[in-house]
Order: C-alpha cells, then sequence, then structure tokens
C-alpha cells in the first residue's frame, strides 16, 4: 500500500480540480453566477470565482460568523494555520463556542470557493483578501491597521535601528532582521506585556483610544512626550506627515488576541412576544383575509369604469393615490400597497389606449368567479413572490424621482427572500406564537450583514433588508398570512411547511419563558411553481372553513336603508351594488337606496316590478312602503324623457315638459330650441344633456338611432388581456439538478482536454494553442488510434470559425469524416477532418 500524500493544491483551479462531483454542483448551487456561461474548464472556473463582483456577491450572502471569519483570514498571515484563524477569532480565553462553530464557518468558505488549502494553510481568495484586508482607503471591517512590516515598508533603515533599540531590542545590520525582531517582540504576549509596563498610563490610554479602530491618529509636528514615547518604541509608526498608525500586532495584543471585539458564532433568537391558541391565530387571520378580499373588491369596483389616469412617465399620480386612500377609508401607505398588489395579481393594468387610465383586466372577472378562500391564495401567492415594494413608495429614485405607485423602479430583487425568511422564522416559534420585531430583525442582520448598492440607496437609518422584514410582518398581518402577529396554520401552508404540532408548549408560570431558538437550522428553499400551486391550494383548504359563509338576504329598513348581517353571495352583492349606495362598513354593510340608485338600476335595463320581486325575494323584513314608493316614483318618470343625437335632442310626447325645461334658468348652459311641439334640439353631446337634465331633477333616458332606449350596462370597462408583472430576479436563478449535472460534465471533460499531457511531436503546440499536422499525419493517427482504441487530443475549427480542443476516442475514419466518442461533450460525434487542425497522442498514463 502506497503511504504517499495527496500534495497540497497550489491554487484554486488546483483546489477544485480535486473536488468530486456533489461538491462543484455545491459551488455552483451556491453561486449560481458562476455557471452562465457554462465555464469550459476548471481554470476558467476558479478564474471567474476570483472575479469581483462575483466574490462581493458571494460575501453579501454570508452570515455574520462565516463574514467575521473570512474578515480574521484577511488578516491573518497568508497562508495561515487553522490554529491561528482559530486564535483570532476565539482570543485569549478561547471560547468554546467559537470553536465548535468555526469548522462550519470554513467549510461554507471552502464550498463557496472563498477558501482554498490544506488546515495548514488556508488561503482567502485574492480578490476577497483586497477588498476585506486592511487599508488607509478601506479600513478593515475588524478595525486593524497594517502590520509592523506593512507600516515600516518605506521607512528609512536608520529610523527602523532607532526603533528597535529605543524597544529595548538588540540592533541588527539590516531592516528586515529589524522588523523580524520587533514583529516577534509586539507578538510575544510577557515581553509585550513588559514593554506596556513600562510605557506611560496616558501613552497606553492613546493606544486604548485606537484599539478598536480606525487605526489611524493625527499628530503634530511636535508631539507631546507620552506620544513621542509611543513614536519612539514604534507602538504607533508614522504613514503620511501628521498621521500614525496603531500596528497590527499592538493592537492584537491589547484586544487580548480578537479580531473583533464582540464574535458571533451563533444566532440570536427569535424572541416570543405573545402567545395565543391556535385557533384565535387562524381565526384572526381569516378575518383579515376576508377583509383583503373585500379591499381588493372595492378597490377594482371603483376602477371598473375606467379608473385613474396613467401618468406619463408610468404609474399613479400622488392626487389619484390620495383619492384611491379617501374612496377606501385607508392611509395612503397601506392603499398602495393594495394597488401593488392588485397589480401583482393581474387584476389591474392600463388599459393602453390613446388616453391611458387603470382599470379591471379579464382576470379580474375570472378571479371573482372563484371561491373566496382561492381568492385569497391566489393574492397571497402574488404577495410572497412579486418584487415590486410598495413600502419605497414616495421615496426616490437614483435620478431623484419621486417613485410612484404602479410606476418604475419598484422591483427590489431581495423582497421575495426576505419575506419567504421572515415567515421561515415564525414557522419556527411555536404554535400560536408571535415573535419581537426587534429580534426578527437581530436575527436577519445577523444571517446578512452585509449591505449592497441597493440597500445603501434605499437605506436611511435602515438597510433595505430590515426595511423589507419590517414591511413583509405589517404586510402578512393585513393579507391575513399571519394573526395577532403569529403564523396562522393557511399561512404555514403557503410556505409548503408541514402543520404544527396540534400541542404547542406553553408557559407554566408568569416567569417563564417559551424556547427560544438559537441555532440555525437549514431553512426550507422557496418552492417552484408546480410546488406553490400546490401549497396554495392546500393554505386554501384549510382557509375555506373559517371564512364566513355568504348569505342570500338583506334586512330592509323604513329609512330607506338595507343591512346586510355579513358577506352577501356574489349576485345579491352585484345587484345591490347597482341598486343603492354603501353608507358604512364593518361587521354589517349598510345599504342606502336613492332616487339616484334606483335610476342606475332602471338605466341598467330593470323595470320597476324586476325591482320590487328583487327586494321581496331577498329581504328578510318586509318591504317598507317609503322604498316602494321610491321606486314606483323614479320608475314614472324614468324615460319619460328621451335623450339622442342631432348633436343631441330631446323629445317628449309631453310638450309641457319641454316648456318646463326651457323655462328653467339651469337649462341656459345647455342652448336647447324647440325644433317641434314634443322635440327639443340642443348643442351638445347627449352625454353632456342626460347629466344636465338629471341634475335639474328630471329622469331621461338615452336613446340609440333607431329609437331604442339604451341599457347603461355597469361595470363594462376591462382592459385587454393583461399578463401579470414578472418578478425580477436577485441574480441568475439557482440551476436545477439536469443544468448541474449537464454542466460539471462539460467542465470535467473541457478540463481533461486542456489539462492531458500529450506525447512530444516533432512541433509541438505550445501552451493554449491547438495540435498542428498535416493532412496526412492527421488521417495516420485517427486511423491508428481506430485500431488501438486510444484517445487522442485534437484541435477543431467549427463551420463558425470558432476553435477548441477536445479529446476524442476514434471509432471509424471514412469518407474524409472521423465519429469518435468525444469526451468533452460526452458524446459520440461525427467530425469532417478536413476541420482538424492537428491531432497528438495523449500520454500513456491517461485514459
Amino acid at each position: 500500500m502506497s503511504t504517499e500524500e495527496t500534495p497540497a493544491p497550489r491554487s484554486l483551479a488546483e483546489a477544485l480540480r480535486a473536488r468530486d462531483d456533489a461538491s462543484l454542483a455545491a459551488l455552483l448551487r451556491s453561486r449560481p453566477d458562476l455557471i452562465t456561461p457554462v465555464p469550459t474548464d476548471l481554470t476558467q472556473l476558479a478564474t471567474r470565482a476570483g472575479t469581483r463582483a462575483s466574490v462581493v456577491r458571494a460575501l453579501e450572502r454570508l452570515d455574520r460568523f462565516t463574514l467575521q471569519t473570512a474578515q480574521a483570514l484577511a488578516v491573518a498571515p497568508d497562508p495561515a494555520a487553522y490554529e491561528d484563524l482559530l486564535a483570532l477569532l476565539a482570543g485569549d480565553a478561547a471560547d468554546p463556542a467559537v470553536a465548535a462553530a468555526l469548522p462550519r464557518a470554513l467549510t461554507v468558505l471552502r464550498e463557496q470557493a472563498l477558501v482554498w488549502g490544506g488546515t495548514d494553510r488556508l488561503r482567502l481568495v485574492r480578490t476577497a483578501r483586497e477588498l476585506l484586508s486592511p487599508s488607509p482607503q478601506h479600513p478593515s471591517p475588524t478595525g486593524l491597521g497594517p502590520t509592523v512590516a506593512e507600516a515600516t515598508a518605506g521607512m528609512s533603515p536608520g529610523r527602523i535601528q532607532e526603533i528597535v533599540t529605543a524597544a529595548g531590542l538588540t540592533s541588527t545590520h539590516d531592516s528586515v532582521s529589524a522588523v523580524a525582531s520587533l514583529t516577534a517582540l509586539f507578538t510575544d504576549r510577557k515581553r509585550m506585556a513588559a514593554l506596556l509596563d513600562s510605557t506611560s498610563p496616558d501613552s497606553v490610554d492613546v493606544l486604548r483610544r485606537l484599539v478598536w479602530g480606525p487605526p489611524y491618529g493625527q499628530v503634530t509636528a511636535e508631539p507631546a512626550a507620552h506620544l513621542r514615547l509611543l513614536l519612539d518604541r514604534g507602538l504607533l509608526l508614522p504613514t503620511a506627515p501628521g498621521t500614525v498608525v496603531l500596528p497590527r500586532e499592538v493592537a492584537l495584543h491589547l484586544r487580548e488576541g480578537r479580531a473583533h471585539r464582540t464574535t458571533e458564532p451563533l444566532p440570536p433568537g427569535v424572541e416570543p412576544a405573545a402567545t395565543h391558541r391556535p385557533q384565535v391565530v387562524d381565526n384572526a387571520a381569516a378575518g383579515q383575509a376576508y377583509t383583503a378580499l373585500a379591499t381588493v373588491e372595492e378597490l377594482l369596483k371603483e376602477w371598473d369604469e375606467g379608473g385613474p389616469a396613467v401618468l406619463r412617465a408610468g404609474g399613479l399620480s400622488v392626487r389619484d393615490l390620495k383619492r384611491t386612500a379617501v374612496a377606501l377609508d385607508l392611509s395612503e401607505p397601506v392603499a398602495a400597497f393594495w394597488v401593488e398588489l392588485a397589480y401583482a395579481a393581474g387584476l389591474l393594468a392600463s388599459d393602453g389606449e390613446a388616453d391611458e387610465r387603470y382599470a379591471a383586466t379579464p382576470a379580474y372577472d375570472e378571479w371573482l368567479e372563484l371561491p373566496a378562500a382561492t381568492r385569497w391564495a391566489r393574492l397571497a401567492e402574488a404577495w410572497l413572490t412579486a418584487t415590486r415594494t410598495a413600502g419605497v413608495i414616495g421615496g426616490r429614485d437614483t435620478k431623484d424621482r419621486t417613485l410612484s405607485a404602479l410606476g418604475p423602479g419598484l422591483d427590489r430583487s431581495a423582497a421575495p427572500e426576505v419575506r419567504h425568511r421572515v415567515l421561515i422564522l415564525l414557522a419556527a416559534l411555536p404554535e400560536g406564537t408571535s415573535p419581537t420585531v426587534e429580534s426578527v430583525l437581530a436575527r436577519l442582520h445577523w444571517e446578512r450583514p452585509t449591505r449592497g448598492p441597493q440597500q445603501e440607496r434605499d437605506g436611511g437609518d435602515e438597510d433595505l433588508r430590515t426595511r423589507l422584514a419590517r414591511w413583509t410582518l405589517s404586510e402578512a398581518e393585513s393579507l391575513g398570512v399571519t394573526g395577532r402577529g403569529a403564523l396562522s396554520a393557511q399561512g404555514r401552508a403557503l410556505l409548503g411547511l408541514p402543520a404544527a404540532p396540534s400541542k404547542a408548549p406553553e408557559p407554566t408560570g408568569p416567569g417563564d419563558k417559551l424556547p427560544v431558538h438559537h441555532h440555525r437550522h437549514p431553512a426550507p428553499e422557496p418552492l417552484t411553481a408546480p410546488e406553490q400551486a400546490t401549497a396554495s391550494a392546500t393554505a386554501a383548504r384549510l382557509l375555506a372553513p373559517l371564512l364566513p359563509e355568504p348569505l342570500d338576504h338583506v334586512l330592509l329598513q323604513a329609512d330607506l336603508t338595507a343591512v346586510a348581517p355579513g358577506p352577501l353571495k356574489r349576485p345579491l352583492a352585484e345587484m345591490l351594488d347597482v341598486l343603492a349606495d354603501v353608507e358604512s362598513k364593518g361587521g354589517a354593510t349598510v345599504y342606502r337606496f336613492t332616487p339616484g340608485s334606483v335610476r342606475r338600476a332602471l338605466d341598467a335595463g330593470r323595470s320597476a316590478s324586476d325591482l320590487h320581486d328583487f327586494l321581496t325575494a331577498h329581504s328578510r323584513t318586509p318591504v317598507p312602503q317609503p322604498l316602494a314608493y321610491l321606486i314606483d316614483d323614479v320608475a314614472r318618470r324614468h324615460g319619460h324623457l328621451r335623450i339622442g343625437a342631432a348633436s343631441a335632442y330631446v323629445r317628449c310626447d309631453d310638450d309641457a315638459v319641454l316648456s318646463e325645461i326651457l323655462a328653467d334658468k339651469r337649462s341656459a348652459n345647455l342652448r336647447l330650441r324647440r325644433l317641434a311641439p314634443t322635440v327639443l334640439a340642443a348643442q351638445t353631446d347627449p352625454a353632456s344633456l342626460l347629466d344636465g337634465l338629471r341634475a335639474m331633477g328630471f329622469a331621461p333616458a338615452a336613446e340609440s338611432a333607431e329609437g331604442d332606449v339604451l341599457i347603461t350596462r355597469a361595470h363594462a370597462h376591462r382592459t385587454p388581456p393583461r399578463t401579470a408583472p414578472d418578478p425580477v430576479p436577485d441574480g441568475p436563478p439557482a440551476p436545477d439538478g439536469t443544468l448541474l449535472s449537464a454542466a460539471i460534465r462539460a467542465i470535467r471533460a473541457g478540463d481533461l482536454a486542456s489539462t492531458a499531457p500529450r506525447k512530444p511531436t516533432e512541433t509541438p503546440a505550445s501552451n493554449g494553442d491547438l495540435p498542428r499536422t498535416s493532412s496526412a499525419e492527421t488521417l495516420a493517427t485517427m486511423q491508428a488510434a481506430v485500431m488501438t482504441g486510444e484517445a487522442v487530443w485534437i484541435g477543431y475549427v467549427n463551420a463558425e470559425g470558432s476553435a477548441s480542443q477536445r479529446v476524442i476516442a476514434p471509432i471509424r475514419v471514412e469518407g474524409g469524416f472521423v465519429t469518435a466518442y468525444d469526451h468533452t461533450a460526452d458524446e459520440v460525434r461525427t467530425y469532417p477532418l478536413h476541420r482538424v487542425t492537428g491531432v497528438a497522442e495523449l500520454a500513456d498514463d491517461q485514459p
């Protein structure tokens, strides 16, 4: 048995080459930008993994402790031993929690190709080290400054010898050994402690003010004695005129070996705020879900016949948003949320006309026909996956333009991930338990402490993820995903999670606390589209029994009102919306009958007898006499006047009525004149004439060119078919298993083609060049490979002129073509021999 050990990798590419397929798949899954497009070989994969954009993206997705580990590696010697890294994170106290968490953090960094090398030679990729290492322009997140060697790089040899002597060390013959001697002193705890004991307290106070960063300070040309002492002994080193820095070795001694003031190996727990019975939570959430459906329906009812105009730059004007908020009796931010949710669900859009306005889409009519629980699931699913974020409305974009509802610039690609993560944290609590907001925010900040460019732009006092989390908690409650702050059963099902245990642990006394989840468990990934559809159906099934049953009756009252003691069945609700005006809402809805509302029903084609029959059939109380008189009185006058297009005309069999209209001063702006005893002509359009006469107290009806009464259908305006807006992805999508397998095969094959040893030839190809052989040599080598079954290395130029290297095993050579198993493509292919630039045999130890 051979005892030879595997040699340590000399580069990231070699480290990746030593990985198995499962490890490469984990890398590509965690950093999907590396697979777009698929790298040609492992060297290219390593190069791409070290680019600045990719490394920044990977660092932004590390949790706090894993990021602290990378930061500690950036200030450790390069390469660093595992023990040195542990000492930087755990300090002299050797925190056992840090020791227990460090292997996991290193595993994550290795998996994401941010760290490579054995435990005795850990290396941070060069780009990450550049991003995290301290410099005057970019201070290290650890607050540490440069090492003694880095700080003295431009110092004169004489000055270095003076510092060594003042520190009590023996002078040397060269600067390199002098710096090494000074470094050894500052890293020796006992000798360093003795040196500081011999330093004045004022001098030590100066060091302690710089110890946690920033490590730079200002001094005058003639520093005070206690500062001069520090400069003489090298405890402070000059970096520029008037600027000094605390060397890293001195700071680490004063920090007791710790790279960070506070090392956080464990995530903070999500603390419970209150606990309720699960049934209370589910019922409260169901009530909110019902209110959500009613709010969306009321919004679209307001816009059914053509809503607000679309701004030239897109979106809803501030005035129109304010009007919508007043109509819904909500604050403007809340109204903006419902408007955006309806848009995200594909229920409203712009109509695309010349005078572009917002209106309901045909999908809204289909949505209305669904059961209430299914309608809620559609809204909740759209909210969960939408990247448009209502919370940023009213803010400013990068060009300092105001962000408007339904306008551009509202997409925040992190929103779905934050919503999902917040709900998962709620699901981890005992059933019926609501969390404190601050503990949720603290947990999320531990999981993603780094702020990206979009977060910096939107941040203000809080970064974008924190604001998204706050909005998520509020929106989930409004939508009915949570109830009283706790995740409901339907909310849990919406995430695709199994039902919670039937009995959750409860506090046994006023001083007892519920268990808090401190350890980080792998969070369920967001669902695929088919999985989400199944989860939404399950959520709807759980919600359905909790929603109130629609009623088929109202209570008519003598004051011309009707009371709906609960939600109404759709045909009844739609008819009442036409026949009466909503006066108040709440647990019960109050409708009021007016001459205008009754006329509206008559305009829609109903007769007086239809209205009487309708009220009789759907009222639990007798139809009050005042209401019956109101209907009959409006119906008697309805259509007595007829309006058509001349520009417009009015005709009536009773010429006295027309005379009354002409005599009324309010008709002056209609510019009427009598054409015949029963006909008046107007110099205005029929719609304006209709409205004007109604304002005067008449009840005219519009008629067609044939003289028939026009029936006005309510809620007729719809946009053309529209699709819901697509979410803006947060970077490249995570690859599925099929793509990963194919990509890894292609990368392996390309790596084989680029690294396989070749037998020497008379005209060897230089590194990276295609092999070059004559046509006769190419044909002879191919025929020999067919007979021996060996693989060969070829250069190939395709029809587009793109050159590549391939490793093939020839099977047949005939008719100017070679048929071979292509190791690079992992399949049998046929190549024209005239496109093969050359061929070379592989070394004997290659397959």
